[in-house]
């Protein structure tokens, strides 16, 4: 196909996205950039993280997201208490025939919800983690494979607030997208305080199919990126690992640079975000705008640098001003 045929191809696949869009705002006041990142999320199949404080609708827009595709959802409240069976499912014995019988947990669903997912130990954050890479979850001797499209969207409140563990690395790493979730404006706000009072309580309807989703899925890969894009991303995601062979001088700012997931998500989310504009190809402008959610999680900061202050954002700004565009 050329860029026209990819463009119109585009243009009817969105139909149904924005059909996905219009019902989840009518749940939630403001917040566009989260819902369209819980869209590319949707698209390319990729887990999300979600992080703000308390209040900010975090959950109710994961659950409105899920409430607008036609599929099965499953909410988990995450507690120091909660035990990885829990999640996955465990074998009960019956007693009157002497056998065990698999009881599937709530994992085996197509969209997940896990919420505060930093307020559980790491032992039971790991419980996603054969889930979230390679769709299938051992209980015991057994494997079962996970029903497509099967995505984790999971929210956490800071590292700094009482009560949370921080996320082990690999886990972090499968989550396509680290997105932090900021204050409404004022006028948002507002039309909140006016919602409440009216008590207007509008709920997401699917009406979006999942054959739909994959259909938009599909035209997703044919969407144009030239091979230097390619060779951007690759220098983005190299110059994290290496940032004095590119000229940078971040490195005592660095302990660990991206791993290679950050590359293939970032073409990824690069062509999603040209997908949600409505076009057939991919500008320098859909990685710089993505680059901040697929980089933010993957960088680790080196002591030197959380004693100055500086952020993963801060790093990543720096990234996308000094490499040059092609």
């Amino acid at each position: 196909m050329d860029i026209k045929e990819i463009t119109h191809q585009v243009e009817k696949e969105s139909v149904s996205i924005r059909q996905i869009v219009a019902e989840v705002e009518k749940v939630i006041v403001g917040q566009t950039g989260l819902i369209s990142r819980m869209l590319i999320g949707l698209l390319c199949k990729g887990h999300l993280l979600l992080e703000g404080l308390p209040g900010l609708a975090k959950t109710t827009a994961v659950k409105a997201m899920a409430q607008a595709v036609d599929t099965s959802f499953k909410r988990i409240q995450f507690t120091p208490d909660l035990l990885p069976a829990d999640i996955i499912g465990t074998q009960i014995y019956r007693p009157d025939n002497g056998t065990f019988e698999v009881s599937k947990g709530p994992i085996f669903n197509n969209i997940i919800l896990a919420d505060e997912i930093n307020r559980a130990p790491a032992k039971v954050q790991s419980a996603l983690l054969e889930a979230m890479q390679e769709h299938q979850v051992t209980i015991r001797d057994k494997t079962f494979k996970l029903d497509d499209p099967f995505l984790v969207m999971a929210t956490q409140n800071p590292i700094e607030q009482e009560g949370t563990y921080p996320l082990p690395e690999a886990q972090i790493d499968r989550f396509m997208m680290k997105i932090k979730v900021d204050y409404p404006t004022a006028e948002e706000e507002k039309e909140i305080i006016k919602r409440i009072r009216q008590d207007v309580h509008n709920d997401a309807t699917g009406v979006v199919s999942v054959s739909a989703l994959k259909s938009a899925r599909e035209t997703l890969h044919e969407i144009h990126m030239e091979d230097k894009l390619v060779d951007y991303i690759v220098r983005l995601t190299q110059a994290t690992r290496k940032p004095d062979e590119f000229g940078l001088d971040i490195g005592p700012m660095v302990s660990y640079g991206a791993s290679p997931r950050a590359s293939i998500w970032l073409e990824v989310a690069a062509r999603a975000q040209a997908f949600l504009n409505g076009r057939g190809y991919v500008t320098p402008q859909d990685i710089k705008s993505m680059a901040p959610e697929v980089f933010r999680h993957r960088i680790i900061l080196s002591y030197e640098a959380e004693a100055e202050g500086r952020t993963t954002d801060h790093i990543i700004n720096e990234l996308l001003e000094r490499i040059e565009v092609p």
